[in-house]
């Protein structure tokens, strides 16, 4: 029987899709690596066997099939999205607590993959964030900045059994995002805050190559066709043209687009984290309304919020409105006036 191809190919089958674009994360986990030192290999590990642990808990618990969930490497992408969203070398307990929120609370009270309205890795930072604040600002120090970067070895010590002698003033730092806040509000001027080691030429030191290593890994999904250019274009867009709206008013106050582009959380949630299909907008237009209100937000909660990266906060807030953004950007119905309803022809 000929017709249109309604059953995808293996190649776009769920897991396939996964494993694309956990391997899209992989050049930023390296610079993350070579920069800030091996404790992101600790959390990544450490979310994965708590997502996976919860996972087939919860599908056992529904009597659902362990193996076709399990094996599609959706919730496996979920905790590396929450990992990678975390500071490194927090106690393990902490990854414990955020891979629950997002797996079981995010994901599975609302009915499983697919159903939920909620991006399941931004809802565990979230609710880390806004519970255990002191943990969610201890951040690994770039490499040269850090008095000590911890091996492997010691990095497993350090999330277990606390470091021992290694206090965390040895090895941890607030992140530029951070300290541009904290310092703007004592009173410093933008030249003496980035004159200082933990920044770099544009962003956070390591961080802009970091966030360049996932600039790449997020282009190579467009190119694939794993993701439309409207969500990170906007997102991107929006980050950009609200920072530089900001900067030209008050130049002493706000950084610029660069230094937003290239800090914190801006390209891992332009690429891996607002393109979620479940969560985000599904129409053309109401891609580009919802990915550019996020970055909007983005910068508005890190100029005036009361958390340094907006990233999450501002994906969830749009995750709401996208039902709303979808029902009024439906494409004109051919035969009608109006896109997705009935009109009159």
């Amino acid at each position: 029987m000929n017709g249109s191809p309604y059953i995808l190919s293996e190649n776009n089958s769920v897991t396939v899709v996964m494993l694309k674009v956990l391997a899209a994360l992989i050049p930023g986990v390296i610079a993350q690596v070579w920069f800030f030192g091996p404790g992101i290999l600790v959390s990544l590990s450490l979310c994965a066997l708590f997502a996976i642990g919860f996972e087939a808990f919860i599908l056992l618990m529904r009597g659902i099939p362990l193996k076709p969930f399990l094996s599609d490497g959706s919730v496996l992408l979920t905790a590396c999205l929450l990992a990678l969203a975390m500071p490194t070398l927090a106690p393990w307990w902490l990854y414990l607590v955020g891979v629950f929120f997002a797996v079981v609370v995010a994901k599975h009270l609302y009915g499983g993959l697919g159903q939920n309205l909620f991006n399941p890795a931004m809802v565990g930072y979230a609710a880390l964030i806004v519970s255990f604040p002191v943990y969610m600002t201890q951040w690994a120090a770039p490499v040269g900045v850090a008095h000590v970067t911890p091996n492997l070895w010691e990095a497993f010590d350090l999330v277990f059994a606390g470091g021992g002698s290694i206090s965390p003033d040895a090895y941890t730092s607030a992140t530029v995002l951070d300290t541009w806040k904290t310092q703007v509000r004592q009173g410093l001027g933008a030249a003496e805050i980035l004159g200082q080691p933990i920044f770099g030429r544009a962003g956070g030191r390591g961080q802009e190559i970091v966030a360049l290593m996932y600039l790449g890994g997020g282009l190579l999904l467009v190119s694939n066709r794993l993701a439309t250019w409207h969500i990170p274009f906007a997102f991107l867009a929006g980050i950009a043209a609200t920072a530089g709206v900001l900067h030209l008013v008050e130049p002493a106050r706000h950084a610029g687009p660069l230094f937003h582009l290239l800090s914190g959380g801006a390209m891992l949630g332009a690429f891996f984290i607002a393109t979620d299909p479940v969560t985000a907008a599904s129409t053309p237009l109401g891609k580009l309304i919802y990915a550019g209100l996020a970055g909007f937000l983005t910068v508005i909660i890190r100029a005036y919020g009361g958390y340094p990266d907006g990233v999450a906060f501002a994906v969830l807030l749009m995750n709401v409105a996208v039902p709303f953004i979808d029902a009024y950007t439906q494409p004109r119905v051919f035969g009608h006036k109006h896109g997705g309803k009935r009109g009159k022809p």
